[in-house]
């Protein structure tokens, strides 16, 4: 592995902008109980503006990883990483605060980011009524559905305002149904927004159903396997021939990929 000068650039959204992230030969290493364990090697990925690509590999094949370094949470151990303004980032679980209500997670969110006091409450209603919660704002999390508490998740990930929202298996625990129904819900606020996507997802049909690029990662350490564009038009269903048969092109590669890892 060629050790390379780090570097991490938040760079202001303008017209000019060549991609919304651009990992260039990233690799990470971690402390392990027999020395550095190499968890991603030589990565290179560009996200265009407005693109939604979503990251497909084995469990433990470095896809959250990738994620929390795009996102700044961590550094690469080798390589650069450039982002087009600083990312949001929708975690599996919702994260959201219990002892606050629906709109006053949101407005935290916009607090943060230094949305004055008078402007929160219609800002946050405004995000609420884009994932379709509207009347929501003063309900408190143990009254919302699983699907409704991701809902005001994606909802204060977008109260940031980037230009790149990062997603890491956010519908994993959910039911299929309401699964399926956030598939629609994500792809209709990606096509209204035109906010960039990187969505982290070891569920192939998953991928397929919402990318316009499918990047399938090694086994540990994680590297670029293989990616494929996807020319189904949308919106596109989970069932539908067209997804079915290249989720199964990707499962095989992906099976492949296990198998190699189990060699080792």
């Amino acid at each position: 592995m060629t050790t390379m000068a780090t570097t991490t650039t938040l760079a202001k959204a303008d017209e000019s902008v060549e991609y919304a992230a651009r990992l260039e030969h990233v690799s990470k290493s971690f402390a392990g109980p027999g020395g550095q364990q190499l968890v991603l090697d030589d990565v290179s990925i560009d996200v265009a503006p407005g693109e939604f690509v979503t990251l497909l590999g084995a469990s433990g094949c470095g896809k959250s990883t990738l994620l929390n370094l795009v996102a700044g949470l961590d550094g690469p151990t080798a390589g650069s990483i450039t982002t087009d303004g600083r990312p949001a980032l929708m975690f599996q679980e919702h994260a959201l605060f219990p002892w606050l209500t629906a709109g006053k997670n949101i407005e935290l969110a916009l607090k943060l980011r230094g949305v004055p006091k008078p402007e929160r409450r219609g800002k946050a209603e405004e995000l609420l009524e884009l994932v379709r919660l509207k009347g929501a704002y003063g309900k408190r999390v143990h009254e919302l559905s699983g699907g409704m508490r991701q809902r005001v998740a994606l909802a204060r990930a977008l109260g940031q305002e980037s230009n790149l929202l990062l997603m890491d298996e956010p519908f994993a625990a959910l039911d299929a149904i309401t699964r399926d129904v956030l598939h629609d819900e994500i792809t209709r606020i990606w096509t209204e927004t035109g906010i960039s996507v990187l969505f982290v997802t070891h569920n192939v049909r998953e991928a397929v159903r919402l990318a316009q690029r499918v990047i399938l990662l090694s086994s540990r350490p994680g590297r670029i396997a293989r990616e494929w564009t996807v020319d189904i038009p949308q919106p596109r269903r989970i069932e539908d021939a067209p997804v079915a048969e290249l989720a199964r092109e990707i499962t095989e590669e992906l099976r492949g990929e296990i198998r190699r890892h189990g060699q080792h």
